[in-house]
């Protein structure tokens, strides 16, 4: 770190007598600068090695295609299942058997017998979870309206 040399001057009562020159110049005082090396806090966590990650990665990649598969599967279903409900139930049902779902999702995670450290825990919950909310609701969407178009007296003529 650079000294910087701090003026010490006389204030100016007036403004034309601020164009003199410095009484004395004196060092500033400056803190030791500080070490660059961070200090050797031993680590929160035990480490782990590369066979544990690898096999944790793994069963979280499981997971996540296994409600991206799911949600695609659920979402067709429930096209079919709540044929017979009409309006609101019908869609309350279905965000219903969403959840159920995924609550199953959840339980299958849990039987996995991941080791995940303890910050990690929620990943069990929170592993894919929008795409599996938007697969569901896009697949639904979608086989209903491929479904009931040729129904619909919309004016579209497939």
């Amino acid at each position: 770190m650079a000294k910087h040399k701090k003026k010490i001057s006389k204030p100016t009562p007036n403004p034309k007598d601020s164009k003199k020159d410095p009484i004395e110049s004196k060092p500033e005082d400056t803190p030791e600068i500080e070490s660059a090396e961070p200090p050797n806090n031993p680590p929160t966590e035990p480490e782990t090695n590369q066979a544990e990650n690898s096999e944790k990665d793994r069963k979280l990649n499981k997971l996540f295609w296994l409600r991206v598969s799911l949600a695609i599967i659920a979402g067709t279903i429930a096209t079919f299942i709540f044929e017979e409900i009409e309006g609101e139930e019908r869609r309350w049902a279905s965000i219903g058997f969403m959840i159920i779902v995924f609550a199953g999702t959840v339980v299958i995670a849990k039987g996995m017998k991941m080791q995940l450290p303890s910050s990690d825990r929620k990943k069990i919950v929170t592993q894919g979870i929008g795409s599996y909310i938007f697969l569901y609701l896009f697949t639904w969407i979608v086989t209903y309206t491929l479904v009931h178009s040729g129904s619909a007296s919309s004016g579209i003529n497939l």
